[in-house]
C-alpha cells in the first residue's frame, strides 16, 4: 500500500502556505486576485479611484476652481467692491505708498496689486481682472456644462435607438451623424456661433437673444453629439444581442422598457466616463469661439473672451493674457485627469489596486 506521509507532508505544507497568504497586506491584492464577498462593481471602482491619488488631487484642483467660479458675486460685492463690467479709466489705485492711474495715459493698465482691489490688475478699460476672472470662468462653466448635459442627452437617445432598431432607424441617423462628424468642431462651432450671435434662436414659444449664454452652449452641445453617439451606438449593437435582452423580449416586455430597463443600465459606466470628457472639450470650445467672436457675447466676460481682449496688449501687460490662459488650462487639465482617472476605475480590465 502507499505511505500516506507524502499526503501529510503536502497538508503540512499546504497549511504553512495558508498562513504565510494570510499574513499578506490586502494592500497586495490587484484586480485579477480574490475580492471580498459581495463587492459590487461600484464599490469595486470606487476602490480604484481612491487608489488613483493623482486623479483624485486633480479633482479637487477642479472642485475649487467649480467653488471659486460659484462665489464670483461674493468675491465682487464683499471683497472687491466692484462689478465685472464696471469700467474705471479715469480711477486710480493705491499701490504701497502712492496712487497710480488704474489705465495709464499711454493705454497701459495696472498690474497685479495683490490687495482687495485690482488683486490681478485691470484691462483696457479699467475693470478689475480677478472679478472678472471669476465671472468668466463662471461663464465658462455654464455654458460647459448645459453644452454637456444637451450632447450626453440627445447622443445618448440617438445611439440608443439607431443600435436597437437598427434598420432605417440606424440608417438615417447615422447619416445625420456622419454630417456633423465631417466638419472640424471648431469650424462648424464658428459657423453655427456667429449665425445665432446675430439672428438668435427662435422656436416659436421658445427664443433667446444672440447674446444669451445658452446659444454657445446649445452651439457645442450639437456639435459633440456624434463623439458620443457612435460608441454608444457600437455599444448598443452588442448588448442588443446578449441573453438578457432575448429573455426580455420573451417575456413580452416592450421595446421601450428593453431599452430603459435592460440596455441603459448597461450603459452607465460608458456614460460617466464620456461626461467629464466632453466638459473639458465642451469648456476648451467655449474659449476657443469666445475668442474668435462666436462664444459669449460682450460684455460678458469669460475665459476666451479675456484672452482675446488681452492680445493686443502684449508683451505691455502681459498678465491680461497670462490669467485667464492659466486658468483655462488648470480647468480643462484637472478635469482630463480625472476623467482618466475615472476612466480606469470603470475600467474592470484596468490594473489598479484596490485595497483599503
Amino acid at each position: 500500500m502507499p505511505s500516506r506521509a507524502p499526503a501529510a507532508n503536502v497538508m503540512a505544507t499546504q497549511s504553512a502556505a495558508g498562513s504565510e497568504f494570510s499574513e499578506v497586506s490586502p494592500a497586495l491584492l490587484d484586480d485579477n486576485e480574490e475580492l471580498p464577498p459581495g463587492l459590487g462593481p461600484w464599490k469595486l471602482a470606487w476602490r480604484r479611484l481612491r487608489r488613483n491619488r493623482v486623479s483624485l488631487a486633480f479633482g479637487v484642483v477642479f472642485l475649487i476652481i467649480v467653488i471659486l467660479c460659484v462665489g464670483a458675486p461674493i468675491y465682487s460685492h464683499d471683497i472687491a467692491h466692484i462689478g465685472p463690467n464696471i469700467e474705471n479709466v479715469s480711477g486710480t489705485v493705491k499701490i504701497g505708498n502712492k496712487r497710480v492711474h488704474i489705465v495709464s495715459l499711454s493705454s497701459i493698465p495696472v498690474g497685479p496689486t495683490w490687495h482687495s482691489h485690482y488683486f490681478l490688475g485691470a484691462d483696457l478699460n479699467g475693470r478689475d481682472l480677478a472679478v472678472r476672472l471669476l465671472y468668466g470662468g463662471r461663464n465658462s462653466l455654464e455654458v460647459g456644462g448645459v453644452a454637456t448635459l444637451i450632447t450626453m442627452f440627445l447622443a445618448v437617445i440617438l445611439g440608443v435607438v439607431a443600435g436597437y432598431f437598427r434598420g432605417w432607424a440606424d440608417g438615417i441617423i447615422s447619416r445625420v451623424l456622419d454630417i456633423i462628424w465631417a466638419y472640424p468642431a471648431v469650424l462648424l462651432g464658428v459657423a453655427l456661433g456667429a449665425t445665432l450671435a446675430v439672428s438668435g434662436i427662435d422656436f416659436g414659444l421658445f427664443s433667446l437673444k444672440g447674446n444669451s449664454l445658452i446659444v454657445p452652449a446649445f452651439v457645442i452641445g450639437i456639435v459633440y453629439v456624434p463623439y458620443v453617439a457612435k460608441p454608444v451606438r457600437g455599444q448598443v449593437l452588442q448588448l442588443r444581442e446578449r441573453e438578457f435582452v432575448d429573455a426580455a423580449r420573451q417575456q413580452g416586455l416592450s421595446h421601450f422598457r428593453i431599452m430603459t430597463g435592460e440596455i441603459l443600465p448597461n450603459l452607465a459606466s460608458t456614460i460617466i466616463v464620456f461626461v467629464p470628457l466632453i466638459l473639458a472639450n465642451a469648456i476648451l470650445l467655449e474659449a476657443g469661439l469666445s475668442y474668435l467672436g462666436a462664444g459669449v457675447q460682450p460684455p460678458n466676460p469669460s475665459w476666451g473672451t479675456m484672452i482675446s481682449d488681452g492680445v493686443s496688449t502684449i508683451p505691455a501687460a502681459f498678465h491680461l493674457v497670462l490669467v485667464p490662459g492659466i486658468m483655462l488650462v488648470l480647468a480643462v487639465l484637472s478635469i482630463n485627469v480625472f476623467g482618466d482617472g475615472l476612466r480606469d476605475a470603470l475600467d474592470p480590465r484596468a490594473k489598479v489596486r484596490i485595497a483599503r
